[in-house]
Order: C-alpha cells, then sequence, then structure tokens
C-alpha cells in the first residue's frame, strides 16, 4: 500500500472510530459500527493473506506470507556483539557502532542472503539475524563477525635471521623497537615457521586499502589490495626507500608474509601471499575492505534448523486451531446463539492480530506464536463476562433490549480494569526485556487492543442490528448450576491464608535448595547444542564421547518432539559448543548426526538478562499495585499484590520441586500469569464496589461473599476455557512451550484460588475486618 493510500485508510478509519462513538441514533451506531468493522476487517485481511508461506505439491514456493517470522521459526542464526574496549577507556561514541554496524552489514552481504537484520541494541551492542544460514556458514559468519582485519605493514631487521639464530643459541637479544614474531612458509606443500625480528611501529596501516579481492596463482590463494591516492604515495615511498630490505604483512598481529622489495611500487597494489583457501581467500578480502575499528565479542548466539523452525510452526499453529475449536465449543455449549457471536467475534480477533502484526512488520516468534494463542483465552474472558452480566440481567425479568444494555454498561468497569492490567505487564516486558520475550508481550499487548475491539464494540454491533433488523425477541443460555444457600468464603480465609503460607514457603525452599540449578541458559551463560540423528544417538553414546572431550560440566539428556522424533539436548560450558557438535559428527559419522539448536550465552549477558528480568517483575508488581490504587483503594491494590505474589511464588515453586528450568520464556509466562491473576482479582473487588455503590446492605464481610458467589460462574467459566488454550499448547505446542503451558496451567488454578481466598481476605484485613471475617455472622 503506499503512503497516500495508508494516510487515506487512517483518516478513514480515524473519522469512522469518531462517527461511532459521537452517534447519538441507535440506527446511526448501528451503520456506525458495521461499516467500521467491514473496514478494519478488510484492511487486516489484505495485510495478512497470506500469513504463511504458499507451497505447492513440490514444496515449491507459490506466494510469500506476509507475517516476519522469527530465526526461531524459520531457522537461522542470531548474534549478539559487543563493542569491546579496555579498562579505562572512555564509553564508545554512537558514530562508532554506526560505523560498526555498517561494516558487519557489508561483510555479511557476502553469504547473498535474504533480509539479514543488522541493527543497534542499546549503545555498546549489535544484534545480528541471518535467516537460512546453512551450518557450514555458521563458523564463517562468526569469524567474519569478529574479525578485525588490522592491516599494518611494518620492517624486517636487516640482519633478523642471524640475530634470530644467536637469540635462539643464548647469545643475544631483542633490537630495542623490534619484536620477535613467526613468519608462516610454505615448502614441498608443508607449512612450517621461522623467527623474524619486526618493527613494533607500524611503517604504514592499512586504512588505505579501498579495495581487496581473491587471487589464485602458483603458490596458491593471496589477497590483492588497492590503495587510495595517498597510500599509493605512501607506499612507494616506503618501498623505494627500504630496496632490497624485507617488509612484512601483519594482520590482526600475525605475520602473514615478508616479501624482499626488489623494486618501488608506486601503484598502490600490494598482494598478500599464504597457506589461504579459496573461502579463506575470500574472507580476508571482504574483512580488509570493511576493517572494524573496534574489536567485537560475542556475547550471545542463537542457531535454529529449518527443520525444526517448521516443526514448531505447525506446532504453534496446530495448538492454537486446537485451542480455537476447543473453545468455540465451550462457548456454543454455553451461550447458544449468543455464543455463536462471541465465536465469530473470536474469529476476527483473529484476523486483526494477524493483520496487525503484517502491517507493522512484528517479527513472530515462538513465543509470539504463544502470545497469541493465549490471547484467544483472554479474548472469550470479555465475552464471558458480559453473558454472565446478561444472565442475571434476564433472569430479573429484564426485556432481552434493556437487558444487553446494562449487561455491556455493568461489564465495562471491569473488562478495562482487566485489561488495562495486563497492557502494563505487556509494556513492562516490551521496555525492559529484549529478545523472545518482547516479542511475546508485543503479541500479547496487540491481542489484548484487538480483544477490546472485538468484544465491546462487534458483538455489540451485531446484536444491534439482530435486534433491530433481524427479529431477535429472545435468547437462551444454558442453566449452571447455583448453590442452594449463600456460600460463607471468608469463614474459611484463615485455613486458606496458613495454606497459602505454607505453600511459599515449600517453593520458596525448593528455589533456595536447587540454587543456580533453577536458572535456564539465559540467566547463568552457558550453551545449548540440540542434536538430532538416524538412528537417534542415546544419552550414554553422547555422555562417553562428552567425558573424552573433558569440556568441563555438561548434562545430557534426550527430548521427544510432537512429530515423534528424539534429539540429544546437551548443556555445556560456555563456547563449547562447536567442539562438541563436531565431535558428536566425527564420532556417529554413520548416524550422520545434524546441529538442530545451537544457544551461546556469555557470563556477563546472563546476568544482565537476569536483572532485567527481576527488574520486570517489580516494576510489572508497582505498575499494577499503583494502577488498582487508583482504581479502587489502597487495601484493595494490596489484596490484589499480595495474591498476585503468591501466584508467581507457587509457579516457581512447581517448577523447583518438578527440576525444570526458568529462562526467558518463563519469565513471560510469570508475567501473564501475573496479569490473568490480577484479572480474576480485579472482578471480584469490582462486584464489591458495585454492591456497595447499590447501598447493599450487610458487613463487608458478607458482601464479599456475595461478590465472589455472583461472580463465581464467570471464574470458572474463563478459567476452563482458558485452559483449553494453555492445555492446546500444553500437548501440541511443542518442548519450547511446554513449560510456557505448564507455568500458565499452574497459575491460572492458583490465581483463581488467590481471587477468592487471598487478595479478598487481606483486602478485608487492612480495612480492619479481618477477625470478623473469620468468624460466622450472627
Amino acid at each position: 500500500m503506499s503512503p497516500a493510500l495508508q494516510i487515506l485508510a487512517g483518516l478513514t478509519l480515524l473519522a469512522l472510530f469518531g462517527w461511532y462513538f459521537l452517534a447519538a441514533g441507535s440506527a446511526r451506531k448501528r451503520l456506525a459500527g458495521l461499516l467500521l468493522t467491514l473496514f478494519v476487517a478488510a484492511l487486516c485481511w489484505r495485510a495478512a493473506a497470506p500469513p504463511f508461506d504458499l507451497l505447492d505439491a513440490d514444496g515449491r514456493l507459490l506466494e510469500r506470507g506476509r507475517l516476519r517470522l522469527g530465526l526461531d521459526l524459520r531457522g537461522g542464526t542470531a548474534f549478539v556483539l559487543r563493542l569491546a574496549r579496555g579498562p579505562g577507556e572512555a564509553p564508545l561514541s554512537p558514530a562508532a557502532q554506526e560505523r560498526a554496524v555498517e561494516v558487519i552489514r557489508a561483510r555479511i552481504d557476502r553469504f547473498d542472503l535474504t533480509e539479514p537484520l543488522i541493527a543497534p541494541l542499546g549503545t555498546e551492542r549489535i544484534l545480528v539475524q541471518i535467516p537460512g544460514l546453512d551450518p557450514t556458514q555458521i563458523e564463517a559468519a562468526r569469524l567474519q563477525l569478529q574479525r578485525v582485519a588490522r592491516l599494518e605493514f611494518r620492517l624486517v631487521h636487516p640482519q633478523s635471521d642471524a640475530l634470530c639464530a644467536e637469540i635462539d643459541a643464548g647469545r643475544g637479544i631483542v633490537p630495542p623497537g623490534y619484536r620477535r614474531q613467526a613468519e608462516p612458509r610454505q615448502a614441498a606443500g608443508e607449512i612450517s615457521e621461522r623467527s623474524i625480528l619486526v618493527q613494533k611501529i607500524a611503517a604504514l596501516t592499512g586504512d588505505r586499502v579501498v579495495s581487496a579481492h581473491p587471487v589464485f596463482e602458483t603458490r596458491g590463494w593471496g589477497v590483492v589490495l588497492r590503495l587510495d591516492a595517498a597510500g599509493a604515495r605512501a607506499f612507494g615511498d616506503l618501498t623505494s626507500a627500504h630496496l632490497g630490505e624485507r617488509l612484512a604483512i601483519v594482520l590482526d598481529g600475525q605475520v602473514q608474509s615478508a616479501p624482499v622489495l626488489e623494486s618501488a611500487i608506486y601503484n598502490g597494489v600490494a598482494q598478500i601471499s599464504g597457506s589461504f583457501t579459496e573461502e579463506q581467500a575470500r574472507d580476508l578480502a571482504s574483512a580488509l575492505e570493511n576493517p572494524l575499528q573496534t574489536p567485537l565479542v560475542i556475547e550471545e548466539e542463537r542457531s535454529v534448523s529449518a527443520s525444526l523452525g517448521l516443526e514448531a510452526v505447525r506446532g504453534g499453529v496446530f495448538a492454537a486451531l486446537a485451542g480455537l475449536l476447543a473453545t468455540f465449543v465451550a462457548v456454543a455449549w454455553f451461550y447458544r446463539l449468543a455464543g455463536w457471536i462471541a465465536n465469530f467475534a473470536l474469529l476476527l480477533n483473529g484476523l486483526l492480530l494477524l493483520g496487525a502484526m503484517a502491517h507493522f512488520q512484528i517479527v513472530l516468534t515462538l513465543p509470539g506464536l504463544a502470545g497469541v494463542v493465549l490471547t484467544l483465552g483472554i479474548a472469550i474472558d470479555a465475552n464471558v463476562l458480559i453473558y454472565e452480566r446478561l444472565r442475571e440481567e434476564l433472569a430479573a425479568g429484564r426485556p432481552l433490549r434493556s437487558a444487553l444494555g446494562t449487561a455491556y454498561e455493568k461489564a465495562f468497569g471491569p473488562i478495562f480494569d482487566a485489561h488495562v492490567t495486563q497492557i502494563l505487564t505487556s509494556a513492562v516486558l516490551i521496555l525492559l526485556a529484549s529478545g523472545p520475550v518482547r516479542g511475546f508481550a508485543v503479541a500479547l499487548a496487540l491481542g489484548i487492543a484487538c480483544s477490546l475491539f472485538s468484544s465491546l464494540l462487534v458483538t455489540r454491533t451485531i446484536f444491534a442490528w439482530a435486534l433491530d433488523r433481524g427479529g431477535l425477541q429472545r435468547l437462551r443460555l444454558a442453566p449452571l448450576p447455583s448453590p442452594s444457600r449463600p456460600l460463607a468464603f471468608q469463614r474459611h480465609a484463615r485455613t486458606a491464608l496458613l495454606g497459602a503460607l505454607a505453600v511459599a514457603v515449600i517453593s520458596l525452599g525448593a528455589v533456595a535448595w536447587r540454587g543456580r540449578g533453577n536458572l535456564g541458559l539465559e540467566f547463568r551463560g552457558g550453551d545449548l547444542l540440540v542434536v538430532s540423528a538416524q538412528p537417534a544417538l542415546a544419552a550414554s553414546d553422547v555422555r562417553g564421547a562428552l567425558e573424552r572431550l573433558a569440556v568441563g560440566q555438561a548434562s545430557v539428556q534426550l527430548e521427544r518432539q510432537s512429530d515423534g522424533r528424539d534429539f540429544v539436548q546437551i548443556r555445556a560450558p560456555f563456547e563449547t559448543a562447536t567442539r562438541l557438535a563436531q565431535t558428536l559428527q566425527d564420532q556417529f559419522r554413520d548416524r550422520s548426526p545434524k546441529v538442530e539448536r545451537l544457544d551461546r550465552v556469555g557470563p556477563l549477558v546472563g546476568q544482565t538478562l537476569a536483572w532485567q528480568s527481576a527488574a520486570a517483575l517489580v516494576a510489572g508488581l508497582l505498575g499494577i499495585f499503583v494502577y488498582l490504587a487508583f482504581r479502587f483503594e489502597t487495601a484493595f491494590a494490596l489484596g490484589a499484590v499480595v495474591a498476585l505474589v503468591h501466584d508467581l511464588v507457587a509457579v516457581v515453586g512447581v517448577f523447583a520441586l518438578s527440576g525444570r528450568e526458568m529462562n526467558l520464556v518463563f519469565v513471560g509466562a510469570l508475567l501473564t500469569v501475573a496479569g490473568y491473576s490480577v484479572n480474576d482479582t480485579v472482578v471480584v473487588f469490582d462486584r464489591i464496589r458495585s454492591l456497595r455503590g447499590a447501598g447493599r446492605p450487610g458487613r463487608p464481610t458478607e458482601l464479599a461473599d456475595i461478590a465472589i458467589q455472583e461472580s463465581l460462574s464467570r471464574t470458572l467459566l474463563t478459567a476452563g476455557m482458558t485452559l483449553l488454550s494453555v492445555l492446546a499448547l500444553l500437548v501440541f505446542g511443542g518442548p519450547v512451550l511446554r513449560d510456557f503451558a505448564l507455568a500458565l496451567a499452574v497459575g491460572i488454578g492458583v490465581g483463581t484460588f488467590s481471587s477468592i481466598y487471598i487478595a479478598t481476605p487481606v483486602a478485608l484485613w487492612w480495612g480492619k475486618e479481618f477477625v470478623a471475617s473469620c468468624a460466622p455472622s450472627q
């Protein structure tokens, strides 16, 4: 879409929104809602169709998908590079980072790959994502990214051979201003080294190189350099002044060759000869044309094979479809015609989400795909709130039109509050997190915004047309069982709080007992290698190979994929995965081992990510507390945060007790649990506020019990329907999303418990009602 059309579409969208919210009559609002829904749906369809690549029966590409897939879904390699500076050196300037980005881009271009991403990350780091990188090219890319390519020309001492012989015999010393280095020599196909004395100060540097290209001659592959005009003059003066002497060509501190200067060279052409292969010569030529002014260090590396990425896409899409189908059936069963209207809104919600991600070029990662699946449960929660309010209004004998209007008005408050708390946690993740967790947060935030549109505007517009033009006169909802007498939830508050305290103590004890074993690769640093083979490798075979390699502490476990394949997962010390992969490929050559995934995280990055994650959690809790204190009261905010902390501690405890690791995706799951837990609590608190506002007689504890009982059906229905999506992730999402789904499943269970037995009692206790709440009412 051209910029002019984009501006026109934006203005039209703004005008339709304004018309809808300002329309006075029901007919105009109904028409504005219909036009707005159709226009938004058309825009998103145009932006998202088709979302994924379309292939024919032979696997040939028919049409490129509109969604940008992350490397974990399409395969490739990602590096996080840090610009190295010595102790005491001044902070690097933005210009140095920009220069490094341009140098890396020029070097990566030689791999002839599509859509590489090279972008600054903070002030001292650079993110490099290279999709479709062949495993054989990963090591070459790694070397290219770190190679400084500092070229120097240094004069060799005229009596270098004699002085080196005396030094070797113990009768001489290195002359002042010189240093001893090794010069590689090739004779009869064999490479050897001999010592030479070169000047410490370079006579000329390679910053005057304007072009470099590989060349093949009788001595093998080399690189021909061309200098600019100033460099050519300086090189000519240098060679004419030292005829008959040797000039060492030094690259990154290593002598490549030291030829004798037989004539003055004023044409600005020099040649580096050595024992290069063709690939090495091409890499060197690219590096010399694009030298780095500041050394780079690889702090983080992640590689995923294309086959593993395709399997992740299939698993995620299948989980989304399974969760969607299960949710459809449940909603239609409980709410009949109204349920089908909610299902249509849910489909439209998915279209809006995909369209927004495609239009804004948001990269969809595997955690982001989990966020998309999770929004199915979040989106249906708003409809459940509305329909349960509708059930109450119909039970009170109100006409359908009046009942619908009242249901939407009463449900708006808790829907808005619940979605704002979710957006707060997403915003915290987007601001403080990085990588896959940020992708998850972006998908979740977009899903929440789409949910508000589809549940509040689209469904209400459909009901308006059905009432005015469709002849809708009555709605039937499936009956729900209700208790025969009021339930005294607060009577058991003390017992529940003691039980919650015991769970927290056990959970924290388990975390303390495991120590660093709780932390995943991202937080403690190290290498993660996932290898497939045909037939599959046994864990004992891999452990034997690792013991012979002596790489230090390493763990091996088998990992079953959703398609039935068995992968070997190896966790090892930092910068050992490459050697491990090569050893396995050499030792088990008959089984054709293949590297499916390689993650490498430096210790410094692990510490940084751990602090970022802790800051994200604290900031999320603080934001929720401030918002609830503003919307309700301090007592309610305190109760919500205490319940939320209990839920998070319980989820962490389950992972610690089950021996699972906590990684960045787990942090995203924790913040999602936080948002979900607050949703339940907000609904209960909103009911208490409504009862107070209506002047309902009764003590605070009695009003709390009434509020919990009135919202209990919504709580259980929402928990059950969200669990359907989570269980789909748990069963079909694959190993990466399985732990994510487990954390959400546990969080949903404890969140339902805490909203009833922790949040409300703590709020009452803060309001000096705790003692009374534990005694039966008179």
